[in-house]
């Protein structure tokens, strides 16, 4: 379809105001269309480019098709490839304007100027309408046979698009064999290259299918065709070469002497200037040496060189490519770069993507020899004011200092970092101390003395107040003022929105009451009170845990959440060695830029059923709308309200009550006030090991223990519209208007995860509750979705972000409405309709 007429546009001297001017613009094309005149051809390059300006701004100027068509019978070449331009965009989305370029384009096929011939093929073959491929077998066969370079070579490519129009036509036609011929006969080293790149497409999807095509793909790897490429190497641009190198680095050659023999012949182009033909070349080298150990790593000394060149040269762009690369060959053979770590060291006017992988490469190359001096380039960059450029350096310190035997001068610059008083620094710092003495307890004394002089009021992000809460308990004996520290984060459990830093408060207490009890009493108290009523199910089960193993046994609950620890030695990778084996494998493409193998970012499975688009218009499901309910749409990827982000985390933060079959009793202030006052006498110490509540306080009914299962509730009673509809923009701003009304978490059946391989599966089970899905986006682990939902008396709208995680069938749900007093009712109605999804 031609691109919509966008009519709040301004008007400008370059768009029309009106169909007036597109219809002015029509009545001159078609004066010029038989005008043999002087000066014809400069108006209608005038004309023709006021039509092109309006095509690409998205003015529909469709309607001047014909005499576009008429006017391009010239010999002007601007205007021809203007024409095509036109024609080529139109005609593709329209079969029946297509069919009028056919005439005129086969005529310019048999043009005498060969310029114009190839650009008339090109066009041709670019309508892309399956019901013309007959006109196209004439003017290829003719392409290919042509006396020019120039059209043989835009023939052999118009020879794949043929195939992916029309295979049987394209292999009734004989055209691979004629390429074959062209590929292995053609003068012209252009010709020869789309020849290769069209015949390896072409059998390699026939391969599946015929024999003969895995023939002839398996001949494009012997030994006579790799050879014949190898001799025209030099003829071949920069984009062919890369081509044929492709192909040799699959080729495998007979004995060592045959290696030696290739490797020779592409020697020079280690040199070569352009960085994907170096890399290419790499490639073929490090492949075909597999097999020879010692020859292997002569090949990684032989490609410093050139890669460290390549580094240093060039847009940041082409550095943080060949960056990514190298950094592959130095995981692989770290002992070869150790003494070129200078050249990973940051520059100024770097990009931080540029720094960051620089940063990875001097954790990788860091040695015995050359710690020192890479650790101090490191402290310098922590005072940099860039605060992200800081964190990744006091990381990277931390990277190093896992994997060092000697590390006291890498522990007494790390403790220095405490002494910057930069909350971000700090931060950073501290998540690293908590794992150096996970590995490094015997640093635990000149850490501890350090840490203890932290305030936690300093400390605001989660994971570094988590590491500070994790030492508090750890070494609670160590460090003086603990049970007060944890004591004060208690009394501001309300105020603290990370379930992880609330997960580890519940630990740390635990840990310091076992080895101070009088001093944690109530801290351990007040603790167990407000985790068993948190909403948070993680930390909602663990106080459970903690209390009911108290209420059993203290010695044990001590084994189990306070065991000897044993020194940790060496920390978990985050790829496996099969990982990047298979990274190895696909060198020289995107899998080493983006750190995981093809599969992972190219197959649907792992990409997810569902993908973002660029456009809010297109349809994210296939779903038809009925009703008048609006189909689902994806969301603008510009739209950070609505988007879920690659990078956000899976922890949700602030989700209500889940919806488990345990429901646990409201958590108010006087319950706290109570346990503060120290009426939750957990533990006597005569008897340390039964746990005796007073009578006067009544935990059991608290936590709910012994109790009878809760009545299940009555079905909600809130009445939705059927037929509730809403404008995609619409809904997006009134998503931006309205207040959070609820925000929770809940479960979704393991079958229903399963059921979401079928993009179309949730959309329509919600849509037979009456809750259409306006937008759908995301990837394996997480899903979000967008739900609009009416009310059937009334015009009060409910709005629904729903987020599913499939690996811990997890759903964080956030309610929006402009009726708060059914926001609740709603709720239930909608996680009543999701733990439906997916059972029989």
């Amino acid at each position: 379809m031609a691109p919509p007429v966008q009519s709040h546009r301004s008007p400008s001297p370059s768009q029309p105001s009106g169909k007036g001017e597109v219809s002015d613009l029509k009545t001159q094309l078609r004066q010029l269309a038989g005008s043999r005149a002087p000066g014809t051809d400069d108006t209608k390059r005038e004309l023709f480019k006021k039509v092109i300006s309006y095509m690409t701004i998205g003015i529909d100027v469709s309607s001047v098709f014909s005499e576009m068509v008429m006017c391009s019978a010239t010999s002007d070449i601007v205007l021809k490839k203007m024409c095509y331009l036109y024609v080529g965009n139109y005609a593709k989305h329209n079969p029946d304007l297509a069919l009028l370029t056919i005439n005129f384009l086969q005529r310019d096929c048999k043009d005498e100027d060969p310029m114009i011939r190839g650009l008339a093929l090109r066009s041709l073959c670019s309508l892309g309408v399956a019901n013309l491929v007959e006109y196209l077998v004439g003017p290829l066969g003719n392409g290919l046979k042509d006396g020019n370079s120039y059209v043989r070579m835009v023939a052999a490519v118009g020879v794949l698009k043929l195939y992916h129009l029309s295979a049987s036509t394209c292999l009734d036609a004989d055209f691979p064999p004629l390429l074959k011929q062209l590929m292995l006969k053609d003068k012209d080293a252009q010709v020869v290259a789309n020849c290769l790149t069209s015949l390896q497409e072409i059998w390699s999807l026939e391969a599946s299918t015929s024999e003969e095509a895995a023939r002839e793909r398996e001949m494009l790897l012997s030994k006579p065709v790799v050879y014949y490429f190898l001799n025209r190497m030099k003829e071949f641009s920069e984009w062919a070469q890369c081509i044929v190198l492709e192909l040799v680095s699959k080729y495998v050659p007979v004995d060592s002497e045959e290696i030696f023999d290739i490797m020779n012949l592409l020697e020079d182009r280690l040199q070569h200037a352009n960085g994907a033909v170096v890399l290419a070349t790499i490639k073929v080298f490090l492949h075909m040496t597999l097999s020879m150990t010692d020859v292997h790593q002569q090949v990684y000394e032989r490609i410093k060189a050139p890669l460290l060149t390549l580094v240093s040269s060039g847009s940041p762009e082409q550095s943080y490519a060949v960056l990514s690369h190298l950094h592959l060959l130095v995981m692989r053979a770290p002992y070869i770069f150790s003494s070129d770590y200078k050249h990973f060291y940051c520059q100024y006017n770097e990009p931080f993507y540029v720094k960051k992988l620089k940063l990875d490469m001097l954790t990788a190359v860091a040695n015995e020899s050359n710690t020192y001096e890479i650790v101090t380039e490191l402290c310098e960059y922590v005072a940099n004011v860039d605060i992200p450029m800081a964190r990744e350096s006091i990381r990277a310190v931390g990277k190093i200092a896992l994997q060092q035997y000697d590390v006291n001068a890498i522990v007494d610059r790390l403790l220095q970092f405490l002494e910057m008083e930069k909350e971000h620094v700090t931060a950073e710092t501290l998540v690293l101390v908590k794992d150096l003495l996970r590995k490094y307890p015997q640093w635990s004394h000149d850490c501890i003395a350090v840490v203890g002089n932290i305030s936690s009021k300093n400390v605001q992000e989660p994971k570094a107040k988590a590491a500070l809460i994790w030492m508090l308990g750890e070494y609670a004996q160590d460090m003086q003022d603990s049970p007060y520290i944890l004591e004060g984060l208690v009394e501001n459990w309300d105020e603290e929105n990370s379930a992880e830093v609330r997960l580890h408060l519940l630990t740390a207490v635990m840990k310091c009451f076992l080895r101070r009890a009088p001093e944690t009493q109530k801290a351990l108290g007040d603790a167990l009170a407000a985790g068993v009523a948190d909403f948070h199910q993680d930390v909602h089960d663990r106080a459970l845990l903690y209390y009911r193993l108290l209420k059993y046994d203290v010695s044990v609950a001590e084994r189990i959440v306070n065991p000897p620890k044993q020194a940790v030695s060496v920390f978990a990778d985050t790829q496996s060695s099969e990982m990047k084996d298979r990274i190895f494998d696909e060198f020289n493409s995107l899998s080493v830029v983006y750190q995981k193998p093809s599969y992972m970012f190219t197959d649907k499975e792992h990409r997810g059923p569902f993908a973002f688009s660029e456009e809010l218009g297109t349809l994210s499901i296939g779903t038809e709308p009925s009703d008048g309910a609006v189909a689902a749409q994806r969301v603008e990827a510009n739209d950070k309200d609505l988007l879920l982000g690659t990078s956000e985390k899976e922890e949700s933060h602030g989700y209500g009550n889940n919806g488990s079959a345990y429901s646990a009793p409201s958590y108010d202030a006087s319950t706290t006030a109570g346990a503060s006052q120290g009426n939750f006498d957990l533990v006597s110490i005569d008897q340390p090991s039964t746990l005796h509540p007073p009578s006067g306080f009544a935990i059991d009914d608290l936590l709910g223990l012994g109790m009878p299962a809760a009545p299940s509730s009555a079905p909600p009673v809130l009445l939705l519209n059927a037929k509730a509809a809403i404008d995609p923009n619409a809904f997006q701003q009134k998503w931006r208007q309205l207040p959070v009304s609820l925000s929770q978490e809940t479960s979704i059946d393991p079958q229903g995860v399963a059921g979401m391989t079928n993009p179309h599966a949730l959309p329509q089970h919600m849509q037979g509750h009456s809750i259409n899905c306006i937008a759908s986006g995301g990837q394996a682990p997480n899903f979000k979705f967008f739900f609009f939902a009416q009310k059937a008396e009334g015009s009060s709208a409910y709005l629904v972000e729903c987020v599913i995680n499939s690996s811990s069938c997890k759903v964080q749900l956030k309610i929006k409405t402009d009726d708060q007093a059914t926001s609740q009712a709603f709720s239930e109605l909608f996680q009543s309709a999701l733990s439906k999804f997916g059972s029989a």
